[in-house]
């Protein structure tokens, strides 16, 4: 038996940052659950450059994920860093300018390394004292 082929629409890179959102949710409630937070009012993530997440599409997932927990309604902020690497010729840290070519800016070096621009890091949580966040916990 054959089947017609089906348009299904699903966003791939909307999946790969509903996982993310995921995770970030789960790091979230067990730090302000170690804090002693009623809820969270907002966190705070850094993200690389050359992280592969999408920022609109890590805010959507965020806000549909959040729904239900702790977070719910919790704000998403997302610090941008940029890829950067160091230089062994100019001896200095150096923003990369294309992944294409990553070279020092100013002499064109090859960086064996990059020192930036991959992070994905839950850096902060604002939250509220008061009775402790638990497991599955809703607001």
């Amino acid at each position: 038996m054959r089947f017609p082929f089906v348009h299904v629409g699903y966003n791939i890179s909307v999946m790969h940052e509903l996982s993310i959102a995921l995770s970030l949710i789960s790091a979230a409630t067990q730090a302000a659950r170690e804090a002693g937070a009623g809820s969270v009012l907002g966190l705070r993530v850094r993200v690389g450059v050359l992280a592969a997440v999408d920022e609109d599409a890590l805010r959507f997932s965020f806000a549909l994920a959040s729904e239900g927990t702790a977070l719910e309604g919790a704000t998403l902020t997302i610090e941008s860093v940029p890829a950067a690497g160091w230089c062994p010729v100019c001896h200095r840290e150096v923003e990369i300018q294309s992944i294409q070519a990553i070279r020092c800016p100013s002499c064109a070096t090859p960086l064996p390394h990059l020192a930036h621009g991959r992070e994905l890091e839950l850096t902060s949580l604002e939250i509220i004292e008061g009775e402790p966040i638990h497991d599955g916990a809703v607001r």
